[in-house]
């Protein structure tokens, strides 16, 4: 018997749908919203605004496109946590009345959790167990994967995200939101090597990006010169400009090493402690290219068998809720009407 599963997905700015069919994505579609460019990121009100705006347009492409009638779709799949609390509203509600007014099973969806399934997709799948690094601008995350429906969180990050740290710096180097696609852009044309960040020295699989972002701001505050113990920032902002402008290509090559070094730094000693070969990556920032080209550097070396998302499956999508969806339906893990969406939850 056929299994058709209709996602939506709106946790954050992106309205998504899509239609999983017997495990394999049919359609996809996602609404950007542009809105929130100037003001250098997210505006939660205006994001739910857009939802509402771009929700019954996005579910009805996503039917079509997947020749599929809504009557004939066996569950409903939708993200419930974590995300911003208004734009989890606004797909939670629309699937709950699907789901009620159609008669169908409502599957709640753990976004996070899709990321890492969002590896299901293509046609070569990791075997499980499998470990995952998910990197996101709001989770830094290593997980170990046993089964579609039983994950562990090893390792996460005890502050801030990576992609945060990209977005951040991204922004005191005068790039528009979001920055972080500008520093993977500029750091292609950069010399990697040029300058040096601290690492972190979190113990365990844990990350910290807090530290980090600050010895940033410091270096350059004082336009690439070491700073000293208790020494007031010697250059003037027009000094930093003017470093920043001469040697961005250089910054942004060098941060972009540092940061992506602490996250396989990590995945390798958990990869080591696990004894698990199949490791994957996931979230919106697998979508760099240093990133991606590193992971299979590493796992060329480790003798992991390496497996990413294409790029339309890394930054939030439906495709990977409606993957999830299908798994869980498998499982009958499904929800009642009384759930309601939260902006964060534990796995």
């Amino acid at each position: 018997m056929s299994i058709s599963i209709l996602a939506i997905e709106s946790s954050c700015d992106d309205t998504s749908a899509a239609v999983c069919r017997d495990g394999i994505i049919v359609s996809n579609y996602i609404a950007n919203q542009s809105v929130h460019e100037k003001y250098g990121g997210v505006v939660p009100e205006l994001a739910s605004r857009a939802h509402m705006q771009n929700i019954v347009p996005v579910v009805d492409a996503a039917l079509s496109s997947a020749n599929c009638q809504l009557s004939s779709v066996d569950a409903i799949a939708f993200t419930q946590s974590p995300g911003l609390i208004g734009s989890l509203l606004v797909g939670a509600q629309f699937a709950k009345s699907l789901a009620l007014a159609l008669d169908k099973p409502l599957v709640a969806v753990h976004h996070m959790q899709a990321h890492v399934l969002a590896n299901l997709i293509a046609e070569e799948k990791p075997d499980f167990p499998f470990l995952c690094l998910t990197v996101s601008g709001g989770h830094t995350q290593i997980v170990l994967a046993q089964s579609p429906v039983k994950m562990k969180v090893i390792g996460e990050t005890l502050d801030d995200a990576a992609g945060e740290a990209f977005d951040k710096a991204a922004k005191l180097l005068g790039m528009p939101y979001p920055g972080g696609p500008l520093i993977d852009k500029h750091a292609q044309q950069g010399d990697p090597n040029r300058f040096k960040f601290a690492e972190p020295q979190i113990a365990g699989l844990d990350f910290s990006f807090s530290g980090f972002k600050t010895s940033f701001l410091y270096f350059l505050k004082n336009a690439g010169k070491s700073l000293v113990y208790k020494e007031a920032f010697t250059a003037t902002e027009e000094e930093q400009q003017q470093f920043i402008k001469e040697n961005l290509d250089d910054i942004c090559a060098s941060l972009q090493q540092s940061i992506v070094a602490i996250l396989l730094n990590k995945l390798k000693k958990a990869a080591k402690e696990t004894g698990i070969k199949n490791v994957c990556l996931a979230g919106g920032v697998s979508a760099n290219s240093e990133l991606r080209r590193s992971f299979k550097t590493m796992g060329e070396k480790q003798g992991w068998k390496t497996y990413i998302p294409a790029f339309q499956f890394c930054t939030d999508n439906a495709a990977m809720i409606a993957i999830t969806g299908y798994y869980k339906y498998l499982h009958k893990d499904f929800a009642d009407l009384s759930v309601v969406p939260t902006a964060r939850a534990e796995w």
